[in-house]
Order: C-alpha cells, then sequence, then structure tokens
C-alpha cells in the first residue's frame, strides 16, 4: 500500500477485499488496483455463439468484501448485463459483502417523468441492480443527485471536479467564468466555481426542441475578455456544449474550455468538439474508455483511478467516503 499511503492490507486479512472487472473498462480497473495495491481478480467472461454471457469467477471469495469495477457505457446493454451476472456469480460464491463500482451509470437521463407514458430508467436500472444482489454502490457524478435515492441499498456518490480543478489549476487561466451549459446544470457550475477559487458564474439559457436536439439562446452573465469553462457531468453528441461555446465566442470570450466528467462521444460529437477555433481544450476523465479513433487534438484525459480508489479502500474500511470533499 506504498502507493496509497495507506497501511498494508496485510494489518487485516490480506485476501479480505477483492477487485473484479467487466470488459467495460478493463484499463481504469488495472489502474485503481495499482493504487490499492489489489491485483484484478481472474475471472472467465465469454460469449455462447447466440450472445448469451458466462462468467465464473477463479477464486474463492467466500467472506471477502468484493468490488466490482464496471461502467455502464456503450453497449450499454451488454455492459450492464454483464455487471449483473457478476453480481449474481459473487453472490452465489459466498462473497461477503457486493459493491458495485460504477464511474458512469447509464439510462441516468430519465431520471423523472416529463411526459405520460414513460419509464423512469434510472430507477428501473437501480432496481435490477438490488435484486441482481448488489449491497453496496459507488457511482461518480451521476447524472442527478436524486439518483441517490432510487437505491434501496447505501449509495456512496463522489465526484470527478476535483481531477478537473486540479488540472486546471495547472493552466495560466487568466480570469475565469465556470459557465452552465444549462439551467438545470447551475448547481454543479455552482460548487465547480466555488472550487476554483470563488470564480464568477454564468449561464446560458437553452431551449432544447428534441432529445440530443439544442438551441442556444442567451447568456446571463459577463464572459468578454474572460476564460470561459463549460462545465457538464457528460459530453454526448456535443451539441449543447458546443452551441454553448459558439455563443460565448459571439459574446466576446476570449478562451473556452469545456469539462466533462464522462466522455460518451457519441456520433458526430468528435467532428463537433475538434472543429478549429472553438475550444482550446476538452478535458474529460476516464470513467468511460475512449478508443485511439475517438482522440482529437483539443482533448485531455484525466485518470479518476486514485479517487476510486481511495473511496474503495475507505468503504472497505469503514470509514467517511464524503470527507474525501471537504
Amino acid at each position: 500500500m506504498e502507493q496509497s499511503g495507506h497501511p498494508p492490507l496485510t494489518s487485516h486479512d490480506p485476501r479480505r477485499l477483492r477487485l473484479f472487472c467487466g470488459n467495460a473498462n478493463p484499463d481504469l480497473a488495472r489502474e485503481i488496483g495499482a493504487y490499492l495495491g489489489v491485483p484484478d481478480g481472474p475471472r472467465v467472461i465469454k460469449r455462447f455463439a447466440d450472445g448469451e454471457v458466462y462468467i465464473q469467477i477463479q477464486e474463492s471469495i467466500r467472506g471477502c468484501d468484493v468490488f466490482l469495477i464496471q461502467p455502464t457505457c456503450a453497449p450499454v446493454n451488454d455492459h450492464l448485463m454483464e455487471l449483473m451476472i457478476m453480481v449474481d456469480a459473487c453472490r452465489r460464491a459466498s462473497a461477503r459483502q457486493i459493491t458495485a463500482v460504477i464511474p458512469y451509470y447509464g439510462y441516468a437521463r430519465a431520471d423523472r417523468k416529463t411526459a405520460g407514458r414513460e419509464s423512469i430508467t434510472a430507477k428501473l436500472v437501480a432496481n435490477l441492480l438490488v435484486k441482481s444482489g448488489v449491497e453496496r454502490v459507488l457511482a461518480m457524478d451521476l447524472h442527478s443527485s436524486q439518483i441517490q435515492g432510487y437505491f434501496d441499498i447505501p449509495c456512496d456518490h463522489i465526484y470527478g471536479s476535483p481531477v478537473l480543478v486540479d488540472y486546471l489549476a495547472t493552466r495560466d487561466l487568466g480570469e475565469v467564468v465556470v459557465v452552465s451549459p444549462d439551467v438545470g446544470g447551475v448547481a454543479r457550475a455552482r460548487a465547480f466555481a466555488k472550487q476554483m477559487k470563488d470564480a464568477p458564474l454564468a449561464i446560458i439559457d437553452k431551449r432544447r426542441s428534441g432529445h440530443n436536439v439544442a438551441e442556444s439562446l442567451t447568456v446571463i452573465g459577463d464572459v468578454a475578455g474572460k476564460t470561459a469553462i463549460l462545465i457538464d457531468d457528460m459530453i454526448d453528441t456535443g451539441g449543447t456544449i458546443c452551441q454553448g461555446a459558439r455563443l460565448l465566442r459571439s459574446r466576446g470570450a476570449a478562451r473556452v474550455l469545456a469539462c466533462a466528467t464522462h466522455a460518451v462521444f457519441s456520433p458526430p460529437a468528435i467532428e463537433r468538439l475538434s472543429e478549429p477555433g472553438l475550444f482550446e481544450e476538452v478535458v474529460v476523465t476516464n470513467s468511460i474508455p475512449l478508443s485511439p479513433d475517438l482522440h482529437f487534438p483539443q482533448l485531455r484525459v484525466l485518470s479518476v483511478a486514485n479517487m476510486l480508489g481511495e473511496a474503495i479502500w475507505r468503504i472497505h474500511q469503514e470509514s467517511s467516503v464524503s470527507s474525501m470533499f471537504r
């Protein structure tokens, strides 16, 4: 445990803490394991000819604290099913406690009913995870805070903003203004602005005509001559944040940066985000893996492995997770 500064695991049973990952983000799982000094556990994940998933845990985990690292990113349904099958395998193997570590929680955008006959998929997925045998959830930057209440089990919610703030602190940004790309993200932007040495806040008034379709109308706040930092929890197709960046440029912003925890990057996000002269940088975390074809010159990817590893250690030691952010 020299890397994390914690006492070695031999202070308890050295085999009590176990990490396993699915196919969603094995690189992040390896980084978390390196921070904790705990290797990714052996398991078999394969598919039958018809596409059904088969999973076997290949070591004894009886009486262990098991942490399953699996963001439910694209393909969302496959990775969600993998996670639930891993949970079932661990439950039947007599694990003491099973924690689902979900750096990116899919199906989170449908978190309430905005029209008749809609499904609340954020709650549905929470129900599925609980029924599969998950006893605790560790999630990062949920699309909305109320999703924590959708779980009938403990849910630890951590934030990627400290990693983003630490990176921005190394940059010479001049006079900064933090910008929320829509009214719904004001609370997130306000908290981020406070971490950025109480930077001023601006808001983009946006009207949405349909899913993944947005039209930005006006900026509330002063951005002229300043470095504007657009902050959001995720970037999907990039429509919202690119519309916002164009509007900020037209209102006199000297520089525009985009920051988000989850780089969903559905087409045509790369073409939009890499538009010359729009963003100076697009800063995201590795909560979702990015293949080489999704990289572009303005992109900066930061690791959240140490933060997730610290949260896992604190859960295992039954100490406070929220104190990480005080």
